[in-house]
């Protein structure tokens, strides 16, 4: 069973600032994976928390974003990876245009924000920032980005993964 995910909730209930006054309180919007905030997003529908991301609400707004999901894929989904320019799927079938969806609408996300960071998850095909699987389903690693990292990137974001946190718990600060 598909759980609803409630990002605006979220939102409110770890982040209860007036949006008003983020420049006064220094205080960044960062785009942040859902499955790092422990929404269970991922392909297999597990949460995956990091406790590290999470700590970032502390001192900044966190807008989670799960490009697959925005792109319609359903939780719990078929693996993917990427294979040369192609997103796969384990049967597969060709997902590319659900996951370039899905980044589009994290890119927007991001623009209506007026956000140039984002946290997103190690290692996916749509989040991966610097490795990611090599599209042969064999859990081997190779350098290269996620669908939505990639495209966040060539659009002036500065994209992190979830063990580079620790240089933006004060950023913005004075």
């Amino acid at each position: 069973m598909t759980e609803t995910v409630n990002y605006a909730y979220f939102i409110y209930k770890t982040c209860p600032v007036d949006y008003d006054v983020l420049e006064w309180r220094n205080q960044m919007k960062i785009l942040v994976s859902a499955c790092l905030l422990g929404f269970p997003c991922r392909y297999d529908g597990k949460r995956c928390p990091s406790e590290a991301v999470i700590r970032l609400a502390e001192q900044h707004i966190l807008i989670p974003v799960c490009p697959e999901q925005s792109g319609g894929l359903p939780t719990p989904r078929i693996p993917s990876e990427i294979r040369e320019d192609r997103v796969i799927n384990r049967e597969g079938k060709d997902v590319t245009g659900a996951f370039r969806t899905g980044a589009l609408i994290a890119l927007e996300t991001a623009k209506l924000n007026r956000i140039d960071t984002a946290v997103l998850k190690s290692k996916s095909p749509s989040c991966g920032c610097g490795m990611i699987y090599d599209g042969s389903f064999r859990g081997i690693l190779t350098e290269g980005d996620g669908v939505c990292a990639s495209l966040l990137k060539q659009n002036g974001i500065s994209v992190y993964d979830e063990s580079q946190t620790e240089r933006l718990y004060h950023a913005g600060e004075k």
